[in-house]
């Protein structure tokens, strides 16, 4: 489960330093992201591509890390500045933090399997392209 823990480590590591070979080598060819609905590592370059040219200073922290068994949850900190156009919404220049919680399954040290749990309205709220009131009163 140690050497799970570090290959998510790694890999979030490869991210940050936006280096795509690190991340294809912990990559399984056959790498399935279920939030996403994306398949093949490919697909995945195609995928974290776009997201460095959206935010190009895009970094993940990692707040904390459990495994068990052939999984590993990870929850993290993500930071970035909306400087591109980003899904037809002009550049704001907002520093942004966003918290996601991010299961990996590993087989043999390479990441086959990925789910990621994110607030992509709370999200799209801090960009300012939604606006949320709070809870009614009474």
């Amino acid at each position: 489960m140690e050497e799970n823990k570090a290959t998510v480590r790694r890999l979030v590591e490869a991210f940050n330093k936006q280096d795509l070979s690190i991340m294809e080598n912990l990559a399984a060819s056959d790498f399935v992201d279920h939030t996403r609905q994306l398949r093949g590592w490919e697909t995945m370059k195609q995928y974290v591509t776009m997201v460095y040219k959206h935010f190009p200073d895009f970094h993940v922290t990692i707040e904390d890390i459990i495994a068990e068994g052939d999984k590993v949850w990870v929850l993290e900190k993500c930071t970035m500045t909306h400087t591109v156009e980003y899904r037809g919404i002009a550049p704001t220049g907002k520093k942004l933090t966003e918290t996601l919680v991010e299961i990996f399954r590993i087989v043999d040290g390479k990441v086959v399997e990925l789910w990621c749990v994110e607030d992509e309205l709370d999200f799209l709220r801090k960009l300012g392209v939604i606006e949320y009131k709070g809870f009614p009163e009474g």
